[in-house]
């Protein structure tokens, strides 16, 4: 004799696994983050940098710009200032005003609210730019 399961104890059964694997998920990292860079910019009186790290990440792989433009891997790690992006390093290597905005465009990296904190923010929650 065969044993038939209600086909609603199946469903239920589907539910409760999808719903498992949706609530059981990691939260989401860095990478489709935004990295609020704020150690010198207001103290030099600019608005803290909003860095889509998500934005960048959807059209590079992560050795371009954390092996071959030498960014360290780690929040927080990096000591970048003005002079190495007009001078052509770190993210000055592709914003050189051909490949991307140069650095006469202040306001589409400065483009944080006063008093943020520095680190990495968001991921879903903030949609990349804008948000801020």
């Amino acid at each position: 004799m065969t044993r038939q399961r209600h086909p609603l104890v199946l469903v239920m059964a589907a539910i409760l696994l999808e719903m498992f694997v949706i609530f059981a998920a990691p939260p989401a990292l860095a990478e489709y983050a935004d990295v609020v860079l704020n150690r010198v910019a207001e103290a030099a009186g600019m608005r803290p940098v909003i860095f889509p790290h998500w934005f960048h990440r959807i059209r590079f792989r992560c050795k371009v710009c954390h092996a071959e433009l030498g960014f360290k891997m780690r929040a927080g790690a990096n000591q970048i200032k003005m002079t190495d992006i007009i001078d052509g390093r770190f993210c000055g290597a592709c914003h050189d005003g051909e490949t991307a905005w140069s650095v006469e465009n202040c306001d589409l990296c400065h483009s944080g609210k006063a008093g943020l904190p520095p680190g990495i923010f968001g991921g879903h929650e903030t949609l990349g730019p804008g948000r801020w």
